[in-house]
């Protein structure tokens, strides 16, 4: 099944025939409240065991009700920046600037140390575009080639659509791997609200046209060590970016629920255990995975329909 007709459709909710009864409807009441209040006291509850700073945020895109705890915190993002990054290269595709179809020769000039998936390609030999960098970018989290991005799209111009957004915590202040800036306090950060808000951008029509936006979340869709789905069942599917640095560990993305997505991300900084942390986003993520997926299968009255 196409992802585009799967997940990007819009959900239409067809007027009744004429003639026709319309479908009964639940009573007003506070049954989705409760299961948010539900979700919101089993979050609390792992933070208060976790070892750490957390911050999360998880918004509803079908109806706006959002979860904040400690959302406003400015922490570190590790490789989650990418959102950002890959957010600038789609937008200037889709304005005029740098081209998804762009070619790059892969550059020796541009490895990095570590086990990127680039710097085992032939040097002047190798043509990539940048929806190549992109998808390694996106999947693997490969430095060098979002170094060469970044270098392609511009820092500046990341934050400017940052700023334009109205996302002032989150920043790129650094390429990959830079230890120079990041000791001198160059750090690229942002709020867990803040993320929330760029995933957002990203999912609606106003950002992106629909084929690029499509094309941007298959990217984040690709198999790979990720936090948040780690617990989820095989047939769930989540478009996020993981980031992991000593002491940091954070995961953002869209939960691709049926009839139910929504937006989340988690960020944990001075982590005491790390594999604690990451444990704790994967809880968070089928926390809020089970939460969306009972209101979009579940009829008026909560019925799971067939």
């Amino acid at each position: 099944m196409r992802l585009a007709t799967a997940v990007f459709a819009p959900l239409l909710l067809a007027a009744p025939l004429a003639g026709q009864a319309a479908p009964a409807r639940a009573p007003a009441g506070e049954k989705p409240a409760l299961l948010w209040s539900k979700l919101e006291h089993a979050i609390s509850e792992l933070d208060a065991r976790l070892d750490g700073v957390l911050a999360v945020a998880i918004k509803d895109l079908s109806d706006g009700r959002t979860f904040l705890l400690h959302a406003d915190e400015v922490l570190p993002t590790a490789s989650t920046i990418k959102l950002a990054i890959l957010a600038e290269l789609y937008r200037q595709d889709a304005a005029g600037g740098a081209r998804l179809a762009d070619g790059y020769q892969v550059d020796s000039a541009d490895f990095l140390p570590g086990g990127d998936l680039l710097a085992g390609l032939t040097p002047g030999v190798t043509r990539l575009t940048n929806r190549d960098l992109a998808m390694l970018m996106a999947s693997v989290s490969d430095n060098s080639a979002t170094n060469v991005l970044i270098r392609r799209v511009g820092l500046e111009r990341v934050n400017a659509l940052l700023d334009s957004l109205g996302l002032t915590a989150t920043r790129l202040r650094r390429p990959m791997l830079d230890l120079a800036a990041a000791r001198a306090g160059r750090e690229n950060t942002a709020s867990a609200r803040e993320l929330v808000a760029l995933l957002e951008a990203l999912w609606g029509p106003r950002l992106l046209p629909a084929a690029r936006r499509e094309d941007l979340f298959r990217l984040l869709t690709i198999p790979k060590e990720r936090y948040l789905p780690r617990l989820l069942p095989e047939s769930a599917r989540m478009a996020s970016k993981p980031g992991w640095l000593e002491g940091v560990r954070v995961d953002a993305g869209i939960g691709l629920v049926p009839h139910r997505p929504f937006a989340i991300a988690v960020m944990i900084t001075y982590a005491g255990d790390e594999r604690a942390a990451e444990q704790a986003i994967a809880e968070i993520g089928l926390l809020a995975w089970r939460h969306f997926e009972r209101l979009g299968s579940g009829g008026a009255y909560g019925r799971r329909m067939p």
